[in-house]
């Protein structure tokens, strides 16, 4: 999967009247529809189908990531418990896809959060009132935030930074560009030399296999 360092970016508050939505689960954010397929491009297609496409099937202007100057947003602000719902790795899929590489929220469901690291998705968790300060910021026009992972920081315009926590492990694999796979295979000459040692050592165990 791709590093995640850093990244410069616009960011579009997903709100329903002028609030950040909460409890966004995963059907809401990729439909039942759009999981047939296996192929991680053209996903973003499904993204919150239901909730940017009107029944006659236009898209919704007013909903926040069709609005023109949300366009190349690649930071998304939600409300509290994002990506509840059923296990669907097509969410963090589908948001990567729409260009979306951070998701700042005041609370993940766990298997979502897992699934964004690893898939090189960055979930960030404020409180809902930081939260709410940034709301203030993208609410209404082109702002830009720059998301440092190595320094655990968020720029505001203003030029005032906020601070995030995250897991030191997994902090390191994200920066490294690394899932579980890749983690294990960065000890491939180990595991190389342990079976080799083991068909010399222990025979018995190849015959038996």
């Amino acid at each position: 999967m791709n590093a995640f360092k850093e990244l410069t970016a616009k960011c579009v508050p997903l709100t329903e009247n002028g609030i950040l939505m909460s409890n966004v689960d995963t059907d809401m954010i990729i439909p039942k529809q759009f999981l047939k397929t296996t192929k991680r491009a053209g996903l973003s297609k499904g993204l919150f189908y239901e909730l940017k496409t009107k029944s006659n099937g236009e898209l919704d202007t007013n909903f926040p990531l069709n609005r023109v100057e949300h366009q190349g947003a690649g930071i998304l602000l939600a409300g509290e418990n994002f990506g509840c719902g059923s296990s669907r790795e097509h969410a963090p899929w589908a948001l990567l896809d729409q260009g979306i590489s951070v998701v700042i929220a005041p609370s993940f469901a766990d298997i979502f959060y897992n699934n964004c690291f690893k898939n090189g998705l960055l979930p960030i968790v404020l409180p809902i009132e930081t939260a709410n300060r940034l709301h203030e910021f993208s609410g209404g026009h082109n702002c830009m935030f720059h998301i440092d992972l190595e320094e655990q920081t968020i720029r505001l315009p203003d030029g005032d930074k906020i601070e995030f926590d995250i897991d030191t492990g997994r902090k390191t694999k994200l920066l490294a560009g690394l899932d579980e796979i890749g983690e294990s295979l960065e000890y491939e000459t180990n595991i190389s030399n342990y079976e080799h040692r083991r068909k010399i050592t222990m025979p018995w165990l190849e015959r038996a296999s």
